[in-house]
C-alpha cells in the first residue's frame, strides 16, 4: 500500500489515465510516456491505467511512481456505457508490476449484479495475493436522479467496504458538510473523483481543499490533470494541497511558472 500512498502524510494523489478504452485517444493520452513523465514529476503518488498501456508509459517515464492496474472496462459503443466487465486478472497485474488494482462498479445500472459479483471475486484474489484494491463506485443508471446524492454515495462507500476494498473512489458531493456526512460513515479511506474537465484552476484546487477538509484521504483525478496545459504544475498544485496540507494560494504558486 505504501507504494501508492505518501508515507509521511498518509494521503493519496492518483492520476487515472485509463480513459482511452472508453473515450479513445483524447488529448493528453496521445503520448503516454510524456504525460506520465509529467505526472510523476509533479509529485503524484500513483498512476492508474489498463494493462496494455503499462509498457507505453509507466515503465519508460520520468521518476518512479506507483502503478494501479485497472481491471474493468467498457465503452459507449455497446449501447450501455454504465456496463463494465473484467478484462484482466490480479495475477496478470502482478506480472506487470502493479502495486494495486482497481475495479469499477456502477450501482443502479442494469448490469449492477454482474459488477458486484466480479468485485467479490477480485477482492478474494486480492486478499490471497496481498494486493491492495481500489473500488470506484458510482450511482449510475436510469433510476438514479442525482449522482451526487448523499445517501446514494453512502451506499457506494459501504458497498466497497463490504466487498473488501482497501480504498474507495467516489464523486464529491460539492459541499463540505454533506461530504463529511459521507466520510463519517466510511470505514476505509475515500479518494474523490475529478469528474469532467473544470473551467478554472481555482475550481479544481477548491474542490480538492474542501474534500480534504471534509475528511477525504486524497484524490483520483484524471482529465483535470492530464488535459491541463501545465500537467506538471497542476499535479504539483494538487499534490501540495493533498500531501502537504497547503492552502490554495500556496498551491497555486506551482502553476504558470
Amino acid at each position: 500500500m505504501e507504494r501508492i500512498i505518501d508515507r509521511n502524510s498518509g494521503k493519496i494523489v492518483i492520476v487515472p489515465v485509463d480513459h482511452g478504452i472508453s473515450m479513445g485517444p483524447i488529448p493528453g493520452l496521445i503520448s503516454m510516456r510524456d504525460t506520465i513523465s509529467k505526472i510523476s514529476l509533479g509529485g503524484a503518488t500513483a498512476v492508474l491505467m489498463h494493462k496494455g498501456m503499462v509498457s507505453y508509459g509507466h515503465r519508460t517515464s520520468g521518476k518512479d511512481i506507483g502503478l494501479v492496474v485497472h481491471l474493468s472496462a467498457g465503452t459507449g459503443l455497446g449501447g450501455d456505457p454504465n456496463s463494465k466487465v473484467i478484462v484482466t486478472t490480479v495475477e496478470e497485474a502482478l506480472t506487470l508490476g502493479a502495486d494495486a488494482v482497481s475495479i469499477h462498479i456502477n450501482l443502479g445500472a442494469d448490469t449492477e449484479p454482474d459488477m458486484i459479483r466480479y468485485a467479490g471475486e477480485v477482492s478474494r484474489k486480492c486478499q490471497q495475493w496481498g494486493m491492495p484494491l481500489l473500488a470506484m463506485v458510482y450511482p449510475c443508471g436510469e433510476n438514479i436522479k442525482d449522482p451526487f446524492d448523499v445517501d446514494a454515495l453512502k451506499i457506494c462507500v459501504r458497498v466497497a467496504t463490504e466487498l473488501g476494498a482497501d480504498l474507495v473512489k467516489i464523486s464529491y458531493t460539492g459541499d463540505i458538510d454533506t461530504f463529511h456526512e459521507v466520510v463519517r460513515g466510511a470505514l476505509i479511506p475515500i479518494v474523490i473523483a475529478g469528474g469532467p474537465k473544470m473551467n478554472s484552476d481555482l475550481e479544481i484546487l477548491q474542490m480538492v481543499r474542501d474534500s480534504l477538509n471534509a475528511g477525504a484521504r486524497g484524490v483520483s483525478m484524471g482529465r483535470n490533470i492530464f488535459q491541463h496545459k501545465d500537467i506538471v504544475g497542476i499535479t504539483a498544485a494538487v499534490s501540495c494541497i493533498v500531501l502537504q496540507d497547503s492552502s490554495i494560494e500556496e498551491a497555486a504558486k506551482h502553476l504558470n511558472r
